[in-house]
């Protein structure tokens, strides 16, 4: 059965809201139902928001929630279940709501697993205020990821290519940030009860946390009730998923083109977050959608080009029109008469047929008009910013390794908000194979005239014209290259400029998608020689080589990207996948979902960082806000 991270985290969760007794699907309705809390943390409320609704948790016992740091008043006779992370204050607030006796019983369930010393905490506090027995059920839940699609997750990890890169990290901050990635990743793992063969790029991030992740894998599978009930065995590598590891140096293009499909282009220019997304009504004021696997549109359009949306939403309106006059037809109603059920007459057949088809055209009436006005919308964006000119003429730029000077300073004068024309100039430096010095002094000037910052391009410069140097310097001084750029980014320069290696491929297939192909088939293939492989269910000593059992072919994938992905890549993967023969089954996850102003804001922080870009220039908004 192929892996649907969505519905097993789902059922998680499902679990946690019935006390974490098993849900009988086969109850006989007699039992008594019993009335519940909820209460959550931020994150946790983030967790839940793409997965369960309301009159879901209604439906599960689930009366009352709230946020654990809202004021609340004592509600006796009805259990509380709390779902947070593992944190000090949370644990504080806990132990200061047991001792109030706010509720009669705690079913505490955290996020990860709680370290020994706040379970300490957590014990003497209920203690001291003798309201240890209140506290029912403690679970760790393995829960810390955000699933907004079947095959699409999130760690909701902020900043972490900034922090990654940032020339003042310590060696004590990047073993923070990789020890967060890792718990994060085993929880994916442990949900999902599989131990996957890890491959990644060597050096860098990548390499840390498949690296770490191993060990905390191997030490978990050592206990006696651990938590992956999946069978090992060289023999059956086709039976594990294969975890691919990449660093967003990797392919640094992807997180800042512009791209012109709709999924993509919902997230990149109307914030699509926690697929949720607010935009201005027909009329007037501001309409909320939510866009998941429950609108048939979204999952079979959300892969195209805009213009062809465009054509799907006239041609599914056209359908919608049909199906009402059909209605009509049959009852006696008016022809092209908007259906509103008022207008019923004739046999009982035909208007039995009307009213059971009532609900099926008024919901595909509601998906019609939602995507309707997304459209319209991001068509205005479009017109506006000349979005469509920026993503053609950036894929150009990718394919043919270079622009024509006066279409590039053209653009970088035209239409576009700052950050549009920042992406644009960067995406030119990236796809160029030669710095052309007076080119780029040419694209400063345009962007400096637009009161653009460019901080980030001139990071992004500054990584470029390492690159350059490491490649035409002879032995001697590509040593020194390479121990000054580990000083300064903290990881090795083969790492941190693979990016533009990679971003020089000629067809339009992205650089993750060609190499996750490669390393799930197995097949002999330059690419991927260099990539890593550890087995955590193999003997120590051949972890990190590339054994023959461990080559694949592999039917399931779980591909992460550290530093941020984007929707451009999941869809990649995900066409990678449904068009295999057969089919193949991928999950692409990240430490947070960037849009590429967001990225790119990211990008500018660790410009200033190193100095560079406009000194009077406004620093941009945080990132991944």
């Amino acid at each position: 059965m192929a892996l649907n991270l969505r519905q097993k985290q789902t059922e998680c969760i499902i679990r946690m809201l019935n006390l974490n007794q098993p849900v009988n699907s086969t109850s006989t309705g007699n039992e008594e139902e019993v009335y519940k809390m909820l209460i959550f943390d931020r994150f946790c409320q983030n967790v839940l928001s793409p997965l369960i609704h309301v009159k879901d948790l209604r439906k599960h016992g689930i009366t009352l929630y709230f946020l654990i740091d809202k004021d609340r008043k004592p509600v006796h006779d009805v259990p509380a279940v709390y779902f947070v992370q593992p944190s000090k204050n949370n644990i504080d607030r806990i132990v200061a709501d047991a001792s109030r006796f706010l509720y009669d019983n705690f079913y505490l369930n955290f996020s990860s697993s709680i370290p020994r010393p706040l379970l300490e905490d957590l014990a003497s506090g209920t203690l001291n205020s003798d309201s240890v027995q209140r506290i029912s059920k403690v679970h760790d839940l393995y829960l810390e990821f955000i699933t907004l699609e079947d095959n699409l997750f999130s760690l909701a990890q902020k900043n972490i290519y900034v922090q990654l890169n940032d020339p003042s990290a310590g060696d004590r901050e990047i073993e923070e940030i990789i020890e967060r990635i890792v718990s994060g990743l085993f929880s994916v793992l442990a949900t999902l009860a599989v131990v996957p063969v890890i491959r990644c790029q060597r050096g860098g991030p990548a390499e840390m946390v498949a690296s770490a992740l191993d060990q905390r894998l191997r030490d978990h599978l050592l206990s006696k009730n651990n938590l992956f009930t999946e069978g090992g065995g060289f023999a059956s590598s086709f039976q594990r998923p294969i975890l691919c590891l990449f660093d967003r140096n990797f392919e640094l293009s992807v997180g800042i083109q512009h791209d012109f499909r709709y999924r993509p282009l919902v997230h990149d220019v109307l914030g699509l977050k926690l697929n949720r997304l607010s935009v201005q009504g027909e009329k007037g004021g501001m309409k909320s959608y939510e866009l998941d696997s429950s609108d048939p549109f979204w999952v079979a359009n959300g892969s195209l080009e805009f213009p062809e949306v465009a054509v799907e939403i006239e041609t599914q309106l056209n359908k919608y029109k049909k199906g009402v006059d059909e209605v009509n037809r049959r009852t006696g109603g008016t022809d092209g008469a908007e259906f509103n059920g008022t207008d019923l007459i004739g046999n009982t057949k035909h208007l039995m047929n009307a009213v059971n088809s009532l609900p099926e055209l008024t919901e595909r009436k509601q998906i019609i008009d939602k995507h309707t006005n997304i459209a319209t919308v991001l068509l205005g964006e479009i017109k506006e910013r000349s979005l469509d000119s920026y993503a053609k003429k950036e894929n150009d730029m990718m394919s043919r390794g270079g622009i024509d000077r006066n279409e590039l300073v053209s653009a970088l004068k035209g239409k576009g908000t700052k950050t549009d024309k920042l992406r644009f100039a960067v995406i030119y430096l990236i796809s160029s194979e030669s710095i052309n010095q007076s080119e780029v002094e040419a694209v400063e000037a345009a962007l400096r005239e637009s009161e653009v910052d460019i901080s980030a391009f001139q990071y992004v410069k500054k990584i470029k014209s390492l690159n350059v140097a490491f490649t035409s310097a002879n032995s001697a001084s590509r040593s020194n290259i390479v121990d000054w750029a580990e000083k300064l980014y903290g990881q090795s320069i083969s790492a941190m400029t693979a990016g533009v290696k990679n971003l020089l491929s000629s067809d339009r297939q992205l650089a993750l998608t060609r190499t996750v192909e490669g390393l799930m088939e197995g097949k002999p293939n330059p690419e991927i020689d260099t990539f890593l492989t550890f087995d955590p269910r193999a003997p120590k000593s051949s972890s990190g080589t590339s054994t023959s059992h461990l080559k694949g072919p592999f039917k399931e994938a779980i591909v992460f990207m550290i530093g941020g992905g984007n929707y451009v890549e999941y869809g990649s993967l995900q066409e990678l996948a449904t068009n295999q023969q057969p089919v193949k089954h991928i999950i692409y996850g990240s430490t947070e979902i960037l849009t590429g102003v967001e990225f790119v804001e990211q990008l500018s922080l660790l410009g200033q960082k190193m100095g560079l870009g406009n000194v009077t220039a406004t620093a941009p908004p945080p990132p991944g806000r």
